[in-house]
C-alpha cells in the first residue's frame, strides 16, 4: 500500500480544514523545508496562525501529531530529485538575459526550468500508481477544456494508440447523459486542469467519480479545483498563461505516463501498434515511406 504524502492529505482533506488550518496548510505546501526545521510555534507564527492551529491541522490531516508530519515532511525532502531551485535558477538567467533579445535561450530555458521544476516534486510512487490506473481500467476518458484540450486531445490519441479504449471528452458535442450512464468502477477519467479552471470539468469529474470512476488529476496546484475530487494528483509546474508557456512542461508530464504504458506492457503495444498502423492504412492516404 502506497503512504499517502503530506500533500495527498492535505489536497483530500483542505475542504473539511478551517480558514486558520487551510492558511496554515497552505505555507506548508509553499514553505516544506521551513517547516521540516522549525517547532510548530514557529510554524504558526510564520504562517500568520498559532502552535494550536498546527497541531489541530495534523491530527485533521490523520497524523498522531506534528512531529509525525513533520518527519513525513523530512521524508519527502530527501526523496526528492535535486533540481538546485530550478525556477529561481530560470528567474536569474532570465535577469542576464534582458535586452540581449536571446529569444531562443530566453523560452528554451524557462521549459527546461520548468521540466525540472516538475520532475523535482513527482514521486515515483504516484507515478506508478497513475499507469497501473491506467492499465487496470477498461475504459479511459480525458477531459480538458480551454488550454487544456490540446493536451487532453494528444493524450486521449496516444492511449488509443498504445492501448486502445480511450475516449476524448468533447462537451457539448458528446451526450453527456448517455456516458454517464456507461460510467462505472472499470473506468477511469483523467482530467486535465490548469488556470483558468472551467467548471465543466469539474462538473464531469464529480459526476464520474459519483459513478464509481477513479480520477486522475493534472493539475498545477494540489489545491486546485480538481484536487478535492480526484483520487490522485500528478502536479505540473506550468507557468502562466498555460497555453503560451505552461504546454512544454504538461507535454513532458503527458510523455512519462504514455512511456509507463509502453514499459509496463511492451508486447501488448508492439501487437497495439502493428494493428494500428494495418487498419491506418486502410482508411487514412498517408505518404509513402512515413511511420505511425
Amino acid at each position: 500500500m502506497i503512504m499517502e504524502s503530506v500533500q495527498e492529505r492535505i489536497r483530500k482533506h483542505y475542504p473539511e480544514l478551517t480558514n486558520q488550518q487551510k492558511l496554515a496548510a497552505k505555507y506548508i505546501l509553499a514553505e516544506p523545508k521551513t517547516v521540516a526545521l522549525q517547532p510548530a510555534k514557529a510554524v504558526g507564527a510564520l504562517s500568520g496562525t498559532s502552535e494550536t492551529t498546527i497541531i489541530r491541522l495534523s491530527y485533521a490531516l490523520a497524523y498522531s501529531g506534528y512531529s509525525e508530519l513533520q518527519n513525513e515532511i523530512r521524508s519527502s525532502l530527501l526523496e526528492k530529485v535535486p533540481k538546485a531551485d530550478a525556477i529561481h535558477s530560470f528567474r536569474t538567467a532570465a535577469v542576464e538575459m534582458k535586452g540581449k533579445q536571446d529569444l531562443i535561450s530566453y523560452n528554451m530555458e524557462q521549459d527546461v526550468a520548468y521540466i525540472r521544476q516538475t520532475l523535482g516534486e513527482l514521486q515515483k510512487d504516484q507515478l506508478l500508481q497513475a499507469i497501473s490506473r491506467i492499465m487496470a481500467a477498461k475504459h479511459i476518458l480525458v477531459v480538458g477544456f480551454r488550454s487544456s484540450f490540446a493536451p487532453a486531445h494528444w493524450l486521449a490519441f496516444t492511449l488509443n494508440v498504445v492501448r486502445g479504449n480511450a475516449h476524448l471528452y468533447n462537451g457539448p458535442v458528446d451526450d453527456v447523459n448517455y456516458l454517464l450512464t456507461q460510467i462505472n468502477q472499470e473506468w477511469l477519467v483523467i482530467a486535465l486542469s490548469f488556470p483558468r479552471y472551467t467548471t465543466e470539468t469539474i462538473l464531469f469529474a464529480k459526476a464520474a467519480k459519483e459513478r464509481g470512476a477513479k480520477i486522475i488529476g493534472i493539475t498545477d496546484d494540489e489545491l486546485s479545483p480538481i484536487g478535492p475530487v480526484a483520487d490522485q494528483i500528478l502536479k505540473v509546474s506550468a507557468p502562466a498563461p498555460t497555453a503560451l508557456k505552461g504546454m512544454t512542461a504538461i507535454f513532458s508530464m503527458l510523455n512519462i505516463l504514455i512511456s509507463g504504458v509502453v514499459q509496463a506492457d511492451g508486447e501488448q503495444v508492439q501487437q497495439r501498434l502493428k494493428e494500428y498502423e494495418e487498419t491506418s492504412r486502410q482508411i487514412y492516404p498517408f505518404v509513402e515511406g512515413t511511420e505511425v
